[in-house]
């Protein structure tokens, strides 16, 4: 992802800030009302990206590449997807064979410890630190991904 690209995806991200978290919402309702992986799919789709639907979707597409988190998540780069497995959350085995992955919800980094997502729990599309998302409990990063332009 270029520079112009992240910064690009957080201007966006910050227009939505607020916009209230509809489990299910569909394309369609962006950027009105969203879930996290329709969130992540809106923002994505805005600098060229497309991802699919489904957050376990997401977290198995082969045109993102799975970064392994350093201790403090020190090399995150803008825009990485956070995988988690959060409150609700599906395996697929087709999609990890090697390992069960349970992801259930994704977030965007957007650098500085700090990631956007669209929250039940806080009602709509915030910006939390990271620290602070996963100290819940089921919300820890069960996987990264980082996905370029075409």
């Amino acid at each position: 992802m270029t520079d112009q690209q992240k910064k690009k995806l957080v201007s966006i991200a910050e227009t939505v800030l607020g916009k209230p978290y509809h489990y299910g919402a569909k394309p369609e309702e962006a950027p009105e009302t969203f879930d996290c992986s329709s969130f992540t799919q809106y923002l994505f789709k805005q600098i060229g990206i497309e991802l699919p639907r489904s957050t376990i979707l997401q977290a198995g597409d082969p045109q993102g590449r799975e970064i392994v988190p350093e201790q403090n998540f020190e090399n995150l780069e803008i825009g990485d997807l956070l995988f988690m497995r959060g409150a609700r959350g599906y395996y697929n085995d087709v999609l990890f064979p090697s390992r069960a992955v349970y992801i259930g919800h994704v977030g965007v980094y957007v650098g500085n410890g700090e990631l956007f997502h669209a929250s039940s729990a806080n009602g709509g599309v915030v910006k939390q630190k990271l620290s602070e998302v996963t100290r819940k409990p089921h919300y820890g990063v069960a996987l990264v991904k980082r996905f370029q332009a075409d």
